[in-house]
């Protein structure tokens, strides 16, 4: 009997015992550059320091799920799990192709999957999301860290975003939605749409429940609750890094809808703060985590406790008496009846298996010739692959490999040895890079004088300008060690290089991390040559480290 097959049969009778399994981290190893859990009872926020936008997350049982915008990256849909809310682990990813196929072959910067929703009904997992460009989708399962079912098109059309589903105690099955103004042609509307039972297809257009441009402009990512009798929408206003959150109530879904502003940014430093999921404890305690806007470290994720007054949520703390909650930054952790170890998403990878980690992203829609990890073999092995035609640089290239910021200061080092076929050198390499709107890389490279390191940058990668060769110094040797430091607040990014992985020596300049669309830089490995290039070569990386 296959492993999979022994891992759903052992699922389905601990399931059915009522008893969701317990997911320990696989790497095994905790951050050295980010750890919100103090050791003491207490919590930093955030409590991830790294790019998970628009955050949605459910208890069931003891256990916790989170998921996350993942846009163009693929895998996409981040499976998270916690046991406490503040210690979470990548347990796997609910998407790993983007329909349509075709369309998301090259890099769709900022398209594909926008503010996801996580629920648990009747035995089963559900995410929904919206496409901007295609409509609202929505996968399923009964292993949250196993495979999940085909996306299936709930609706189609273009601009309805930010999907939330809410099973009524009726039996009535509803959609709430934010809308696009940039597909729709309007926005700051919320929007509630009637579906059929097993939440597969809406059933109408429509009908707008809450309008906010008379003072709650740019609402957005609506989350649908229902308690002691309310539906509650929980949504942001206001932008992304200056807005609030705002809670909506009525007795009937269709309202009228009451309003108050929960939380604000106040005297703090944390931004906007933006949308979120809320969560209860089995002891009956409330939590909502958001996220907060950095730039190039993207959307990182904050816990607040929440407690209730007149059947209205009170987010963080009022500090000022004003009766609106503004963002904790330290807080007692939530009381689960346990204390777990503390776990954080991996970051570093000794491509040991023939696996990659679970931090990895391609850029676009993954082809299987773009890598190969073999059992045995302990490396990466990552093709030079040619870019697309007509490319002028790395911007539309889909074989990227990419990871999340982890952390306001780290630096991240690899081991890479560069293999050159059929003496075919010309407009091939390979190396360690960041990315974004503007990008920066190390490369080692081959030409007619031997090998040599290559700083690269290029600014305003999306119109399309020229990369520019920065620095090059001569090394002996095809196997070279490549690093960056990025340091905070600016995610300032320093590179250096060594021959044996001991001394290492700066080269080019000091280059500053930008967000790309939507979601901020990242940090990984790639390797390509030129459109017209003969195929061949390939670049084998023996380990990716994340360190102070």
């Amino acid at each position: 009997m296959k492993y999979w097959q022994i891992k759903k049969i052992a699922f389905f009778f601990v399931f059915a015992a009522g008893v969701l399994p317990v997911f320990t981290q696989s790497a095994g190893k905790v951050s050295q550059v980010w750890v919100a859990d103090q050791g003491d009872g207490t919590y930093k926020n955030p409590i991830l320091y790294a790019d998970y936008s628009d955050p949605d997350a459910i208890r069931v049982g003891e256990d916790y799920y989170l998921t996350a915008s993942s846009f163009n990256c693929m895998p996409g849909l981040p499976i998270l799990h916690s046991r406490d809310l503040v210690n979470w682990e990548i347990i796997g990813h609910a998407l790993q192709k983007q329909i349509p196929e075709a369309f998301f072959e090259v890099p769709q910067h900022g398209n594909g999957v926008w503010a996801p929703c996580l629920r648990y009904h009747d035995g089963e997992f559900y995410i929904y999301w919206g496409d901007p460009d295609h409509g609202v989708y929505m996968v399923k399962t009964r292993d949250p860290a196993g495979d999940w079912e085909p996306p299936v098109l709930v609706k189609e059309g273009k601009g309805i975003i930010d999907t939330s589903p809410l099973w009524d105690d009726d039996g009535q099955v509803y959609l709430v939605h934010g809308w696009a103004g940039s597909r729709a042609g309007v926005n700051s509307l919320i929007t509630v749409n009637r579906m059929n039972a097993d939440g597969t297809r809406v059933l109408d257009e429509g009908k707008h429940v809450f309008d906010g441009h008379d003072g709650h402009k740019t609402i957005e990512g609506p989350k649908f609750y229902k308690r002691n009798g309310y539906y509650y929408i929980f949504a942001p206003a206001g932008g992304v890094p200056t807005g609030w959150q705002l809670i909506l109530r009525s007795r009937d879904i269709y309202g009228p809808y009451e309003e108050k502003i929960v939380l604000e940014q106040g005297s703090t430093p944390v931004n906007g703060p933006h949308q979120g999921g809320w969560v209860e404890t089995p002891g009956g305690e409330s939590w909502f985590l958001h996220f907060q806007d950095v730039e190039a470290y993207g959307r990182i994720l904050h816990l607040q406790p929440v407690r209730w007054v007149g059947d209205w949520p009170m987010m963080g703390e009022d500090k000022d008496g004003n009766g609106v909650g503004e963002p904790v930054l330290r807080h007692k952790k939530p009381d689960v009846g346990a204390t777990y170890p503390i776990q954080t998403p991996a970051e570093s990878d000794e491509f040991n298996t023939d696996v990659l980690g679970l931090q990895w992203q391609w850029h676009a829609n993954p082809r299987v010739v773009w890598s190969a990890l073999l059992r045995g073999k302990d490396y990466l092995r990552l093709f030079a692959v040619n870019q697309p035609q007509g490319a002028a640089n790395l911007w539309p290239v889909p074989n990227l490999l990419l990871q999340k910021f982890p952390a306001p200061d780290f630096t991240a080092t690899t081991k890479v040895t560069w293999q050159v076929e059929f003496e075919a050198w010309q407009e091939k390499k390979a190396g360690l890079i960041i990315t974004g709107n503007d990008y920066a890389y190390l490369a080692i490279s081959q030409d007619d004088k031997g090998y040599k390191i290559s700083q690269v940058r290029c600014k305003n990668a999306e119109k399309g300008t020229a990369e520019e060769v920065v620095a090059e110094k001569r090394i002996g040797t095809n196997t070279a060690y490549l690093r960056v430091n990025v340091s905070g607040p600016d995610a300032k990014c320093r590179f250096s290089y060594s021959e044996d992985g001991q001394r290492f020596t700066p080269i080019g300049e000091e280059f500053t991390a930008l967000p790309d669309k939507w979601i901020g830089a990242k940090v990984g490995l790639f390797a390509t040559s030129a459109s017209n290039a003969r195929r061949g070569s390939y670049a084998d990386f023996d380990w990716f480290r994340v360190t102070k």
